[in-house]
């Protein structure tokens, strides 16, 4: 078969309905990570549903217990056809958040798939569940269309904990660095640019959450016997933090400021819009770093936000001068970023500005990653999305969130490419989460022609890659 034979044969599968019946059957599983009860339904989910999937296809089976105790399982499944061409390596989660099944809307269930116009509802339908059936697919149908071949060796590591960040999962890529050895990394998650552009992101924004506290007394003192005399932790730990953020969400602190926002990574930002679209919100006139564009805010700079502040009790106030107060904050950060020093810069910066009496306490965070975009995998990335869609694609430095992308691009080592198949307004961690049909089937093309493309001049790929690499080209 041709390549545009491939790639019909996978839009007759999806219209023929059995990617819908696919989908809805995992959507069915209640994979809820974030239950601690649910760990027989993530095990399942990997035996029953992934396994036998893969396994049809020749993949080897490795299941694997997670490193970290009463953690979710893993399974890597191994395909080699010949170890002299080149391995791609995918990704997927098949957990969920919180099914919140008595807040959706009515006629709606969490656990059962709704096509409703051109949208599939149900948890999971836009991650990750969706995005990796179609990954699947596409892989299926590229693998019939060879006679029961890929053309390249593959190997796929799935993670059933990526909803409550990934416990394990760098220590079974340490620990499997030989099983997952490969030489190039494709996968699907997060949002496209919007609901119209095929997008494809290089690496993610890291995270970094810290805790601000101020602990001045034992007690509360009665606001009118004490007022004016005894400090207030509330209006201290409200006036740091508009020391470290300034009133139009301005970061304030220099030393963790990135240095990446480069001519070369402003020209591809130029490119891309942000919001606008149907379902998304008005963006804040005049918020954020000034001199910068909504995208080089979003994709090219690092945000400071205040996630949580509490002082006294906010449900039930008293006229009570408080004894402590405490804001929980996090740091969304690009490459270049001095981020593992935080605390000490944190630190630093209030008390140059007088705040001594905050504790300031690093609580979990995960670096930043950007494949470089004159990398030729991008080049060749790109054009595929363009010849699938009809489109020109957005191609976005990293995405503005976050997801586990150091453990393949630095424990890993691999160039990473990122191919979403969601929307920003997806409702993805909220109600009535959904998937687009008109982007799911748009998505499948798209990846059939990606990995029909990789067995037909992977060898020829990676060998401009490892040119480029080595300043050869």
């Amino acid at each position: 078969m041709t390549e545009q034979q491939t790639v019909d044969q996978a839009m007759h599968y999806f219209d023929s309905g059995e990617f819908q019946q696919l989908l809805a059957r995992r959507i069915s599983c209640v994979t809820e990570s974030q239950h601690a009860s649910r760990q027989v339904e993530l095990e399942s989910y990997l035996q029953q549903e992934i396994g036998p999937q893969l396994a049809a296809m020749g993949f080897t089976l490795h299941p694997f217990e997670n490193p970290q105790p009463g953690s979710p399982p893993f399974l890597i499944a191994t395909l080699i056809e010949d170890p002299s061409r080149p391995t791609l390596l995918c990704y997927g989660h098949g957990d969920v958040v919180f099914g919140d099944d008595e807040n959706w809307r009515d006629g709606l269930s969490p656990w059962r798939l709704t096509a409703e116009d051109d949208r599939l509802y149900g948890r999971g339908s836009a991650d990750n569940k969706g995005q990796h059936c179609i990954n699947l697919a596409a892989l299926e149908q590229v693998w019939q269309a060879r006679g029961g071949a890929l053309g390249f060796n593959c190997k796929i590591l799935f993670e059933m904990g990526e909803e409550i960040s990934s416990p394990g999962l760098a220590e079974i890529c340490q620990q499997q660095r030989a099983l997952l050895q490969a030489d190039l990394f494709i996968a699907s998650d997060g949002p496209r640019l919007n609901a119209v552009r095929p997008t494809l992101f290089l690496g993610s924004r890291g995270a970094a959450n810290f805790r601000l506290t101020i602990r001045a007394r034992d007690n509360a003192y009665h606001s009118g016997n004490w007022g004016g005399l005894l400090s207030n932790p509330g209006t201290q730990l409200a006036n740091a933090l508009a020391c470290l953020v300034n009133a139009k969400g301005v970061l304030q602190v220099a030393a963790l400021k990135p240095d990446s926002l480069t001519d070369a990574v402003r020209a591809i930002l130029s490119d891309i819009e942000v919001g606008g679209m149907p379902g998304d919100p008005a963006l804040a006139d005049g918020w954020g770093e000034p001199g910068l564009t909504p995208a080089e805010r979003l994709y090219g700079w690092n945000t400071l936000e205040v996630l949580a502040f509490e002082t006294g009790n906010p449900a039930r106030p008293m006229n009570a001068i408080p004894g402590s107060a405490t804001a929980v904050c996090q740091l969304r950060f690009v490459v270049g970023t001095d981020w593992e020093n935080l605390v000490r810069h944190v630190e630093s910066h209030l008390h140059q500005h007088g705040f001594d009496n905050v504790s300031v306490e690093f609580m979990r965070g995960s670096p930043a990653t950007r494949l470089d975009p004159q990398d030729p995998l991008v080049t060749w990335a790109l054009d595929t999305l363009a010849r699938s869609s009809g489109k020109k694609p957005a191609l976005l430095p990293n995405l503005g969130g976050s997801l586990p992308n150091e453990v393949f691009a630095d424990i890993l080592g691999l160039p990473t490419l990122w191919v979403p198949h969601s929307y920003p307004a997806c409702g993805q961690h909220g109600v009535n989460e959904h998937m687009l049909t008109s982007v799911a089937r748009e998505g499948l093309a798209i990846m059939t022609r990606l990995f029909w493309q990789l067995g037909e001049e992977g060898e020829q790929l990676m060998s401009r890659h490892h040119q480029w690499r080595r300043g050869e080209q």
